[in-house]
C-alpha cells in the first residue's frame, strides 16, 4: 500500500535549463553603454629631431578661466562669438596661398588653413561643462568650414559624408569613394586643435 502524506518532491532537474535560458535572455537584451570621448591626436612620445618654428600669428589662443570667462587672443569674448572668431582665423588666408578661402586676408592673422593652429588652455577649476562647450564650438568651426567646401565640391555636407563613411552598414565600394571625399575635405581644413597644459589660479 502506498504511503500517504509528506511533502511532495520538487523536481530540480529543469532549474539549470531555466537559469541558462535566463542568462541567454539577459545577454541578448542588455545593451552595453560605451563612453563617448573627444577625438584628439596625441603628440609623439619622442620630440621631433628638428625644431618646428610656428609664427605667433598662426596660433589662435583660447583661454578659459575658473569663472568660465573666455579670452581669445587676449580679448574677452562671449561664448556665442567663439565659433565665428575661430572660423575667421582658420579661413583668413593671410599669405593669399589658399584658393578656396574666403577670409579677409589680414596679414596679422593666420597665413592659411594648413598653418593655422588653435590652442586651448583652461584653468584647473574650470567647469567640465564649460570646457566641453568650448571644445564643441571650436570643433564646430572646423565642421562649418568643411561643410561649406563639401557643399561646393560634392553638393553634400561634410558631416553627412563622414557619417555615411563611418557607418558600418555602408557598402565597401561606396565607403572607398566616401573615404577619398572625406580625406580631401579634411585636407582643406586640417583640424589642428592643441591643448596647452592646464594652469592653476592663485
Amino acid at each position: 500500500m502506498a504511503r500517504r502524506g509528506g511533502a511532495p518532491e520538487v523536481s530540480a532537474g529543469s532549474m539549470a535549463d531555466i537559469a541558462f535560458l535566463l542568462l541567454i535572455f539577459f545577454l541578448v537584451t542588455t545593451t552595453i553603454e560605451t563612453d563617448a570621448g573627444l577625438d584628439r591626436m596625441l603628440p609623439p612620445i619622442e620630440p621631433p629631431d628638428t625644431d618646428v618654428v610656428i609664427k605667433e600669428k598662426n596660433i589662435f589662443q583660447v583661454n578659459i578661466n575658473k569663472s568660465g570667462q573666455l579670452l581669445a587672443d587676449d580679448n574677452l569674448i562671449d561664448l556665442k562669438d567663439l565659433r565665428a572668431k575661430a572660423m575667421d582665423f582658420l579661413d583668413n588666408n593671410g599669405d593669399k596661398s589658399c584658393a578656396y578661402c574666403k577670409g579677409k586676408s589680414n596679414p596679422d592673422s593666420s597665413d592659411n588653413p594648413d598653418k593655422a593652429i588653435i590652442s586651448l588652455k583652461n584653468d584647473r577649476e574650470t567647469k567640465y561643462s564649460t570646457y566641453i562647450t568650448v571644445q564643441n564650438e571650436l570643433v564646430g568651426a572646423y565642421n562649418d568650414l568643411r561643410n561649406r567646401e563639401s557643399m561646393r565640391l560634392f553638393k553634400r555636407p561634410f558631416v553627412q559624408l563622414e557619417a555615411d563613411y563611418l557607418n558600418p552598414e555602408t557598402d565597401s565600394d561606396v565607403k572607398d569613394e566616401l573615404k577619398e571625399k572625406v580625406q580631401r575635405i579634411q585636407k582643406l581644413f586640417p583640424q589642428k586643435l592643441s591643448e596647452a597644459e592646464t594652469s592653476s589660479s592663485n
